[in-house]
Parts: C-alpha cells; sequence; structure tokens
C-alpha cells in the first residue's frame, strides 16, 4: 500500500511541474524578434517585429533593419500562449501566428500557409 501511495504522489508531483512549467509569462513576446518567413513567392522574408505592452494590452511595430518603423501592427489577439499580429505588408492584409518554443525562440505561420521562426533580438546593456 506504501509504493501505491508513493508511485502516486510521484505522478501527481510529475504532473504539476510539467502544467507549471509550459506557462508562458505574460509578457512573453514583449521585445524585438527577427522573425524569418519560409518559401514565399519572393523568397524567404525577413520581419523585425516590437512588441510592447501598453496599458494592459499588445501593440507593435515592423521595423527594418535599422529599427525604423515601417508598419504598425493594426491588432494582436492574445489566446493562451499564442498571438496573431494583424499588420499590412505591401498593400495586403496579413497575420502571423508565433507560439513559443522556449524562452527566446518562436514558431508560428504567416497567413497560415508560410511557416516562421524568429529569435528574440538581445539587447546590449
Amino acid at each position: 500500500m506504501k509504493k501505491v501511495n508513493l508511485i502516486l504522489v510521484a505522478v501527481i508531483g510529475l504532473l504539476m511541474s510539467i502544467a507549471a512549467k509550459a506557462q508562458t509569462k505574460p509578457d512573453y513576446y514583449v521585445g524585438k524578434w527577427n522573425v524569418t518567413v519560409f518559401g514565399t513567392p519572393q523568397g524567404d522574408a525577413k520581419i523585425n517585429f516590437l512588441f510592447e505592452r501598453k496599458d494592459g494590452k499588445m501593440t507593435g511595430t515592423l521595423q527594418d533593419s535599422t529599427g525604423k518603423e515601417t508598419a504598425k501592427i493594426t491588432q494582436i489577439e492574445e489566446k493562451d500562449k499564442t498571438i496573431t499580429a494583424y499588420f499590412t505588408a505591401q498593400g495586403y492584409d496579413v497575420n502571423i501566428t508565433l507560439d513559443p518554443v522556449d524562452d527566446d525562440h518562436v514558431s508560428g505561420s504567416l497567413m497560415g500557409m508560410f511557416d516562421a521562426k524568429g529569435i528574440r533580438v538581445k539587447e546590449n546593456k
């Protein structure tokens, strides 16, 4: 009977630790991200995002390689660990969905058609 109780406690502890680790920090996406979208008709596309939280709401912009704003993100939906950002690129309304892979990497898709991978830009302090 003691073995059964011990095994049961171990399994419950394991499940609780997995559930706790699976949660994403509320401001996980805040900061700069370099995202590459693969296989577009024009080839692989590199997009630089800056996500911010203002008044409790996620906002953001697209930037060129120098950090200059090139477009505003018009809407960001947050659902569980996933965000979907809506913006205009080359005259088209598009969206990108991103999910965390680890602390500094994301993966997702552009318009549900093109795979995307991103890495957090570390600021030098």
